[in-house]
Parts: structure tokens; sequence; C-alpha cells
């Protein structure tokens, strides 16, 4: 739930700066920001302690480098669409993120997909789409 409420003050602060900032350089500040937090907060919870590059094996580094830039690309997408269109609209349709995971996640990691699950799954679609409307 935490990360929900932080997610939306995303929304609401980004579309706030982006009034007169241009999306990209926005995502780019946005990221060194984070960067910069991130790393305070792993080294004040002491996470570099027994930190070594050498102790990531070369798959990890790959698949973490791909999310990096995977994420980097849909936060572009995600200020762009922000700065030219209402907030709620643009956060319903980024949602449907979880749509993409639940099929990529059956397909690549092989997770069950329940009738629970694909109902939830057409409920978030169907909120989406009854969000983005006008």
């Amino acid at each position: 739930m935490s990360a929900a409420i932080f997610a939306s003050l995303v929304a609401i602060f980004g579309k706030l700066g982006l009034k007169n900032l241009d999306s990209t350089l926005a995502t780019t500040i946005r990221s060194v920001v984070m960067a910069v937090f991130l790393l305070l907060t792993s080294l004040s919870f002491g996470k570099f302690k027994d930190f070594s590059f050498g102790n990531i094996a070369s798959k990890d580094w790959l698949l973490i480098v791909l999310a990096g830039v995977a994420g980097a690309i849909s936060w572009l997408f995600y200020f762009l669409a922000l700065k030219n269109g209402p907030a709620s609209a643009v956060v319903a349709l980024d949602r449907l993120s979880l749509v993409f995971v639940a099929i990529l996640a059956f397909i690549i990691l092989k997770e069950p997909m329940s009738g629970r699950g694909l109902v939830g799954v057409g409920l978030v679609v169907l909120g989406a789409i009854m969000v983005s409307l006008k």
C-alpha cells in the first residue's frame, strides 16, 4: 500500500513539475535524484558492506541492466504522456503493465494463472478503459 501511495505522488508531483519542463529532461532529473536517494539509502542500511562487482554473475548483470533500460524507457513514455494528458488517465493506462506482467509471467516464468487471476486482469483492463474515457 505504501508503494501505491508514493506512486500516486509521482504522478501528481510529476504532472505539476512538467508544466514548464520538457518531459525527457524531467525524467532525467528524476532519475538522477532517484539514483542519489537510493545510493544514500543503501549506504545508510549498510548494503555495500560486503558488496563486490565481481560477485554478481554476468547473466544477473545483463538482466538488471535490461530492467534498468526498460524502466528508463517506461518512464520516458510515462512522463511524455503525463505532460500531454490527464494524470488519472495516464496512470490508469500505465497500470495496464499489470496485465502485461501477468501474461509475460505466465509465458516466461511459467507462473500459473487462475480463473480468479484472469477475472482480476480483465477488471484491470476494464477499469483502465473506464478511467481513461472522456
